[in-house]
Parts: C-alpha cells; sequence; structure tokens
C-alpha cells in the first residue's frame, strides 16, 4: 500500500481531475458532446500533464531536497527510484499516444486532426524543454505555458476548425499557466531559489526573502496583475466583440468571479511576510478559482457540461486528497 500511495503522489492523482479537462474544453467548444469520446480526451489530457510534472519531479531532485515541506515528494524521500520514474515517464507517454490513436480510430487524418497531432508533439517537447533547462533560462514560463495552451488546442483541433471562442480560451490557458509559473511559483519559492542558482523572473525582478519578510518589488506586481487584468478582460470578449450568446445571470456570475480572483490575486502580490505553508494554500485557492472561470464562459454553450467541468476537478481532488495524506488546498510543490 505505502509503494501505491508513493506512485499515486508522484501521478498528482489528486490533480488529476483538473488536468484532464484542458483538452475536454476545447473539444466541448467545437460541439464534441459524446460522452465516450470526451473520456478518452480526458485520459490524453492527464497523461501528457502527468507526463510534465513527472519530468519536471525528476529534474528538480535536488532543488527540493533544500525545502522542508518537499521532503515526502517520493523521488526526494527515494520511495521511487529515478530508474523507476524514468520508466513510468515512458509508459505515460507511450499510453498518451495510444489513447490518441484510440481516439482517432477509422477516422479520416484532416488538416485539422494533422495539426493537432503536431500541438501535442510541440506540447511534449516545450514542456520537456522547460522542464530540463527551465531553471537555467530566465522566462522560460513561457515554454510551459505554450505547452499547456497547445494541449487545450489539442482538444479543439482534434474535431472541428478553430472558433473564436477556442482562440480566447486558448490565450486564457496561455495565461493562467504563465501567471501560475512565474508568479506563484516564483514567490512560493523565493526562500530557496537562489541557492541553486535558478534564473527566473521572480529572481531576475528582484524578489527575495529576508529573514521573515518577502520582497516583492513593484515591477513584478505589476507584471503579475497585469496577466490578471489581461485575463479578466479576455473573460468577456466572446460575449462583447464576437457576440456570444449569454445569460445574464450567466455574465453576472462570471464578473463577481473575475472580481473575487483579482481580489485574491491583488492580496497575494502584496504580502509581506514570507510563509511557504500559507503562500500553498492561496494556490490552492487560486487555481481551483481560476480554473471555474472557464466554464462559467461555456454555460450558455452546455450547461450541464460546464457544471460537471466545474464539481469534477473540486470533487475528484476532495476525494483522493485525504486518502493519500496530503492535506486540502496545500499541493506538495
Amino acid at each position: 500500500m505505502r509503494k501505491i500511495s508513493a506512485y499515486a503522489r508522484l501521478l498528482r492523482v489528486p490533480g488529476i481531475g483538473a488536468l484532464g479537462v484542458v483538452p475536454v474544453i476545447g473539444a466541448l467548444i467545437v460541439g464534441m458532446n459524446d460522452f465516450p469520446t470526451l473520456v478518452i480526451v480526458f485520459i490524453i489530457g492527464a497523461l501528457s500533464s502527468i507526463f510534465g510534472f513527472l519530468v519536471n519531479d525528476y529534474v528538480d531532485i535536488e532543488l527540493d531536497k533544500l525545502v522542508d515541506d518537499l521532503q515526502k515528494k517520493p523521488l526526494v524521500s527515494g520511495e521511487i527510484s529515478r530508474k523507476a520514474a524514468l520508466m513510468t515517464a515512458f509508459v505515460l507517454s507511450f499510453s498518451a499516444f495510444f489513447f490518441i490513436a484510440l481516439l482517432w480510430y477509422n477516422l479520416p487524418i484532416t488538416f485539422y486532426r494533422f495539426v493537432a497531432f503536431v500541438c501535442i508533439l510541440l506540447a511534449g517537447f516545450l514542456g520537456t524543454t522547460y522542464d530540463i533547462y527551465g531553471k537555467k533560462i530566465i522566462g522560460s514560463d513561457f515554454l510551459v505555458a505554450i505547452s499547456v495552451a497547445f494541449i487545450f488546442l489539442f482538444g479543439a483541433l482534434s474535431f472541428a476548425a478553430p472558433t473564436p471562442m477556442v482562440w480566447v480560451v486558448f490565450l486564457l490557458t496561455f495565461e493562467n499557466i504563465l501567471f501560475m509559473n512565474a508568479i506563484q511559483n516564483g514567490l512560493k519559492d523565493a526562500d530557496h531559489d537562489y541557492k541553486m542558482g535558478v534564473k527566473n523572473i521572480a529572481i531576475a525582478s528582484g524578489v527575495k526573502v529576508e529573514g521573515n519578510s518577502l520582497v516583492i518589488p513593484w515591477g513584478f506586481k505589476g507584471f503579475g496583475f497585469g496577466l490578471r487584468l489581461f485575463a479578466a478582460a479576455l473573460f468577456f470578449v466572446p460575449f462583447f466583440v464576437f457576440n456570444y450568446p449569454y445569460y445574464w445571470w450567466q455574465l453576472g456570475l462570471l464578473g463577481f468571479l473575475v472580481v473575487v480572483f483579482l481580489v485574491i490575486d491583488a492580496r497575494f502580490l502584496s504580502m509581506k511576510t514570507f510563509d511557504r505553508s500559507k503562500i500553498r494554500r492561496i494556490i490552492g485557492v487560486q487555481s481551483f478559482l481560476r480554473y471555474s472561470l472557464v466554464p462559467v464562459m461555456l454555460m450558455r454553450i452546455n450547461l450541464v457540461a460546464a457544471v460537471l467541468l466545474i464539481l469534477i476537478p473540486i470533487v475528484w481532488y476532495i476525494a483522493f486528497t485525504p486518502l493519500l495524506g496530503e492535506r486540502m488546498f496545500k499541493p506538495r510543490m
């Protein structure tokens, strides 16, 4: 059981509910509503994302050893060997392509499916490049952001030509991952990244920890909040620029949630005390709130699917997190 638990933590099982829905959203936007097909798309999204996290864990073993909160990560503690992790990564990669073949079985390889396949290849290449060289290149966060955005695009292009809503959500996906990696992780790891010679936007901007004090320069705050304001505007572009249909209560809910996540992000970027445990908790809350916004955008397209997209990641996380001995909304990252 201990080994099973270790692999479940390595594979980010509590987060699979959120990881797998990324390409599913793309498929739903272009009108794919077949449930078995969406399940396969979900599996492909989950496998692709887990592969990226696993490679990142493998590369960051020595860095993670410097952080007390990460001593129980399976590769850091030695519960899972490096060789076993590499074999697992190979299995994940092979499985993803197997399910892609299953998804397109007996279907013609159209131009858009060809581009979708290129997207998933680029996602793997860019994500792996980030995992291996990301700590050595300032701005490498853009690589992982475009990688996940390509996974989303794979879900849409697998079934139809991209619509304006597809491109809007593509940009929202890119923005969200960029904020998570450059801003959230930059602050979360500010106490130890410099010890390993990490080069990232946070350190280059002057973010640092002095005793228990967290110093966040205005330039870094401006970059982070600028990303969120850009996203806040994008959420309404489909309705007021491209005239997508909507419910009035839907726009009201979307507006309310946007204000809430902006307030939380503003407070996050205004922290003056470094408390890694608190930062992890805030990131957990931010992530679930931010992931719920895109499904709200899709409620007029498919209300049932949109509600499920909001509930699945949360219910999945709540169900699996306690089973692995993890604390709620405090991911070990």
